[in-house]
């Protein structure tokens, strides 16, 4: 894809450690990763198999079409990219983004496609195809209930080595209405529900389910994988607009009911368009999230020993000006590393730490000075090995540019 040596030193940062309450500081090498098509990407979406790690993006160099594209590491460098769709009535939007799955050599895909003239009406597209090849059979429909509405913020998990998982918010009990903003959901006449279903290798749907009747309607779902089976978490509503998050589990083949993974009683009558992610290692399952409760905005992350049956007591990641925007990996059966924006004298910056559930947050590291804006989208964050890799946009005058960087894990 380019001729770029394997990394490019990309930013000399401080390391603030916070155990036993002191403040030492020491200084850590960020990488960033080169990225021909930066300029044009946008959208961004980590995913690893263990053996490989994979970046999703979609294309925009033509304003009136757009390209769902992936690329493989290599050697340090993006591969050549693969295109697994394209098209001209696509909703390309900044918190509801495409995203892929690898699974056994196959590739499940989605994109989003406009169904109505206005509003947030919009259908979940997708397909499974064979890693590395592109332009193969059509993208099918997830859902079939023909109506008007959202359908999206997918989450997706390698089940089985012959089966995928597929989560998404489906709003086809709602009434058909204009929403105008994503910050501005409210509910119709009608709920948004949580579904989910099996996918195989050869794209065929089965054992829909849906978990939740009833739910916020545009935050990110998101799925692990424990030692007891999967887990499904999203941020739930109640008749009353308490909007904390809830996990379902699938236990002897049948998904449990909703339960809080810990109870912050945010009342919002909008949703605030921040999901949590989840990471799982055995029967350890880690969650953050951010909560706007009682007015006071903070990210947490709570850890469970039991594959989500229970949870301990949450530890608190920040509690200043934090944007959210989390994500979480697991580093260990007790440990783990937890990403979000928080805005510090009017500049807004991509932070991660090493978070345990006993011992609390050490190694606050910034991995980059970004933009608070909608265009920032949901800054990634994936693990191969010995390396985190992060994954955001970075806005400017000048316009933007998707920027990719890895650290090694022995930093945090």
């Amino acid at each position: 894809m380019n001729s770029f040596p394997k990394y490019m030193t990309f930013i000399s940062i401080l390391l603030v450690l916070m155990s036993c309450g002191t403040n030492t500081k020491k200084e850590l090498t960020i990488d960033l990763i080169s990225f021909a098509d930066s300029s044009k990407a946008i959208l961004p979406h980590l995913v690893s198999d263990q053996d490989h790690l994979y970046l999703s993006w979609v294309d925009t160099s033509d304003h009136e079409h757009a390209e769902l594209k992936y690329a493989k590491l290599e050697d340090g460098h993006w591969g050549k990219p693969v295109v697994l769709s394209s098209g001209t009535n696509w909703f390309v939007n900044w918190a509801d983004y495409p995203m892929i799955s690898v699974n056994n050599g196959q590739v499940l895909s989605h994109y989003l496609q406009n169904s109505g003239t206005k509003g947030m009406a919009y259908d979940i597209y997708y397909r499974v195809s064979k890693l590395g090849q592109a332009n193969q059979e059509k993208f099918k429909l997830l859902h079939n209930d023909n109506t008007a509405t959202e359908h999206g913020f997918v989450s997706m998990l390698p089940m089985s080595d012959s089966t995928f998982l597929i989560a998404w918010l489906d709003g086809r009990n709602m009434a058909s209405h204009d929403h105008g903003s994503m910050h501005s959901h409210e509910h119709a006449s009608g709920e948004m529900s949580v579904r989910i279903a099996e996918v195989n290798l050869q794209g065929e749907l089965r054992n829909e389910t849906v978990v939740d009747e009833m739910a916020c309607t545009c935050c990110q779902t998101t799925m692990s994988m424990t030692e007891s089976g999967p887990v499904l978490m999203y941020r739930d509503c109640s008749q009353d607009n308490i909007r904390d998050i809830s996990i379902v589990r699938l236990i002897n083949g049948n998904w449990t009911k909703p339960v809080s993974i810990h109870q912050d009683n945010w009342f919002i009558q909008g949703c605030p368009v921040n999901g949590p992610k989840s990471d799982a290692m055995g029967k350890s399952l880690a969650v953050a999230w951010y909560t706007g409760a009682n007015d006071k905005p903070k990210v947490q992350v709570v850890f469970s020993k039991n594959s989500g049956e229970s949870f301990q007591k949450p530890v608190l990641v920040s509690d200043g000006e934090v944007v959210g925007r989390v994500d979480l990996l697991m580093l260990s059966e007790d440990e783990a590393v937890v990403s979000w924006m928080e805005t510090i004298n009017k500049e807004t910056f991509l932070f991660a730490a090493k978070i345990n559930g006993e011992k609390g947050l050490s190694n606050r590291v910034e991995i980059a000075k970004m933009s608070s804006s909608r265009k920032t989208g949901f800054p990634q964050m994936e693990r191969l090995g010995d390396e985190l890799y992060f994954a955001w946009m970075d806005i400017n005058e000048k316009g933007s540019n998707l920027k990719t960087a890895v650290v090694p894990v022995q930093k945090f």
